[in-house]
């Protein structure tokens, strides 16, 4: 489903005020979709705030040297956000809002969002999505095309980490040559990928690098090596000095070992209960394996959260993620 972009530019144009949201746990296509759509808006003559419910990662904060964004009961409360639209961005579900779904539910703005999940919420907001785009930050440069706004280095460097970091660095199946052609456009107006990788990837911590080493230590192959599943506890994290974070992107080193098809993390959190992540390199389709859990995302890659403790989500999840693989 491709986006209807005339009607977004008509939406757009009723509007003076933006509050862009996004989803808990902000990744790179959310803030940098959120930073992009930020310069967009104001190139247009738009006053915009970007309101999350979560901090910015540390590990990220690179995205935002100015510090635009605003985080929910921290720099900013609920009885001050008002806006004439709130622009929710990379997600369509209820539940990745957290606490800013609670503001969104009782704002009398207009919503919107613009999203390439394939999974859906009533959010009560104007559907943009495409979920063929690679990343949600694609879907922002086309926004920007169609209201005929020229990008800057500004809005490029995140724009550029939001398409590069959910491709895996242009390595998963959904890269095209669509997304090399928008790629080298943001390379154009000044971003320099090897200063973006090495921002990405090569400031870790040592509680970082500990908590990946602990992680894939307690790696689990099933299935005859088809089934990849390994977890992290909430105490964890205190334990080698890393944050909660730091857990990106490393279920996919586990689908480095020949012959693995599929891959679990359960990540602790917090509050309670267990993040799950998703991802599949075979027929196992990741959003319906998450859509039973609550969760969603797409055919490669997914979440969800499960409440309870670390033996029953696993043996809650893996048997229904043991029947889908065998069915195939």
């Amino acid at each position: 489903m491709a986006v209807n972009w005339k009607a977004f530019i008509n939406q757009i144009s009723h509007y003076q005020s933006f509050v862009l949201v996004s989803h808990i746990r902000p990744d790179c296509d959310a803030l940098g979709s959120e930073l992009g759509m930020a310069e967009v808006l104001r190139a247009i003559g738009k006053d915009v705030r970007i309101i999350n419910a979560h901090r910015t990662p540390s590990a990220l904060q690179f995205l935002d040297p100015a510090g635009n964004i605003e985080v929910l009961g921290d720099t900013v409360e609920p009885e001050d956000i008002t806006a004439d639209c709130m622009m929710i961005l990379d997600t369509s579900a209820w539940a990745q809002l957290g606490d800013m779904g609670d503001v969104i539910r009782g704002s009398r703005a207009d919503k919107m969002v613009l999203d390439h999940h394939v999974g859906e919420d009533d959010l009560g907001a104007t559907m943009y999505k495409d979920y063929q785009a690679e990343a949600t930050g694609h879907l922002v440069v086309q926004a920007a095309d169609a209201l005929g706004v020229a990008l800057t280095r500004a809005a490029a460097m995140p724009l550029f980490a939001a398409i590069a970091t959910d491709t895996g660095w242009f390595r998963f199946g959904s890269v095209t040559a669509e997304t090399y052609r928008v790629i080298a456009r943001l390379v154009d107006v000044g971003v320099v990928p090897s200063e973006v990788y090495g921002d990405l990837y090569e400031r870790d911590t040592l509680g970082r690098l500990k908590l990946r080493g602990l992680i894939l230590s307690r790696t689990v192959a099933e299935l005859d090596g088809d089934l990849m599943h390994t977890y992290v506890r909430r105490e964890d994290f205190a334990a080698v000095g890393a944050e909660p974070s730091d857990t990106e992107d490393v279920v996919n080193a586990t689908l480095s070992v020949s012959g693995a098809k599929a891959a679990i993390i359960f990540v602790g959190q917090m509050r309670g209960g267990f993040k799950l992540s998703f991802r599949s390199r075979c027929h196992l389709d990741c959003n319906e394996v998450a859509r039973q859990f609550g969760g969603g995302g797409h055919k490669a890659a997914a979440g969800a959260f499960q409440e309870g403790d670390l033996e029953d989500v696993q043996n809650r999840v893996l048997t229904v993620v043991r029947e889908m693989l065998q069915q195939g």
